[in-house]
């Protein structure tokens, strides 16, 4: 197999170019975006070391090919030609997954079903069974149509990688790890600045704010499907994690802090800090917004504020950011960051953001928005 892969880091919506800021922070040049995907090359490693280290993409895939599929037989044979016998071995299971926008083949079950039968029949020409007991590692395939195009791929991760293997319980609506993370990454926030979230719920922008602090790699604590692939040698994992060890920076003092006025939610977010290794290193505190009392200079107060779904809720949210702005008012020298669906934020916060950006949030379309204090001195 040639050592030269075509690789595909997916992206939640409108995070694709902070998506490709950290692979070419990890040393990757040759990055080029697209919708929900970040392009890039590498090798068998490389596969190692990206499932470990992206913070904000959802899954590292391996284009297998592209081609142009208007019928069937073209998905068919499409499918057929391709190399699958390099990596799924005799006893690999192989599930398809599918997905079709703008093309002809529309019908995603059916998609599925003919790719499952093409690489069936390629397998079977490589290892000469008619049955394949489908025991073995998991190679999960995706079909992805679009505009008549058939997109290939073999996913690495497994469960998506917003799954860090730090959180055992979550609250009622948590905040994916992946897209705290960003969040974080957006705010120009780094160790040396203090870090607040007064609404924290369950824990997850002070841990990853912590993880980001110390360069922990967020898939140190976890497992990948291909992690089990006989194609990738056991040594290739090992390197790309002892790497990862040898890069946390945990001699650095932090100043980071969650707030929730919900108690179970500051017990929940206490675990979850543990079960990362940041107990000590991150403080939780009972409290209502109105009392918050940030310390330092230059800090930045990230949150995912509640949105207030109900019409009930809605004038305690109001009620809350209001309450937020006059935090911000107090303090001159740091800078404020929520991500919300709220249309009328700005009013309550009293104040204009000086950035704005879309983001989802899951399904629900929100509004990132950025009000920016000065930076701290330089060093």
């Amino acid at each position: 197999m040639s050592r030269q892969l075509e690789l595909i880091a997916t992206s939640p919506m409108g995070l694709e170019s902070v998506v490709a800021r950290e692979l070419k922070d990890l040393g990757y040049d040759d990055v080029r975006v697209e919708n929900g995907r970040v392009n890039f090359t590498g090798d068998l490693i490389d596969i190692c070391r990206c499932n470990l280290w992206l913070r904000t993409s959802d899954r590292v895939l391996v284009k297998l090919g592209e081609f142009n599929a208007v019928t069937f037989d073209e998905l068919f044979e499409g499918t057929k030609a391709l190399p699958w016998q390099d990596w799924i071995p005799a006893h690999g299971e192989f599930p398809v997954e599918g997905r079709s926008h703008k093309s002809q083949l529309s019908s995603v079950p059916a998609c599925q079903g003919i790719v499952k039968k093409a690489v069936v029949e390629k397998l079977k020409m490589t290892y000469g069974t008619e049955w394949f007991q489908e025991n073995g590692p998991r190679y999960v395939i995706e079909v992805n149509l679009l505009n008549d195009k058939a997109l290939l791929t073999l996913d690495t991760t497994g469960p998506g990688l917003h799954k860090r293997g730090y959180r055992k319980h979550a609250t009622e609506a948590p905040l994916k790890e992946t897209l705290a993370a960003a969040l974080i990454l957006l705010s120009r926030w780094g160790p040396h600045r203090p870090l607040y979230d007064p609404c924290c719920g369950s824990g997850t922008i002070p841990i990853e704010a912590a993880m980001i602090g110390w360069n922990i790699a967020p898939g140190l604590r976890r497992s990948f499907n291909s992690e089990n692939w006989p194609v990738i040698p056991k040594e290739l994992w090992q390197e790309a994690r002892e790497e990862a060890f040898d890069a946390v920076r945990d001699d650095i003092p932090l100043n980071i802090t969650g707030s929730d006025i919900d108690g179970e939610a500051i017990e929940i977010a206490m675990a979850a800090a543990k079960s990362a290794g940041l107990g000590r290193e991150i403080t939780f505190k009972k409290l209502p917004a109105a009392s918050i009392t940030p310390q330092g200079d230059f800090g930045c107060l990230i949150t995912n504020p509640p949105y207030g779904e109900r019409l009930s809720d809605e004038k305690e949210v109001r009620k809350l950011i209001s309450q937020l702005g006059k935090v911000a008012a107090g303090l001159p020298t740091w800078s404020f960051f929520a991500i919300t669906p709220t249309k009328q934020f700005e009013q309550d916060f009293h104040k204009k953001a000086d950035k704005r950006r879309k983001l989802f949030n899951g399904r629900i379309e929100c509004q990132y928005l950025q009000f920016l204090g000065p930076l701290p001195p330089r060093r």
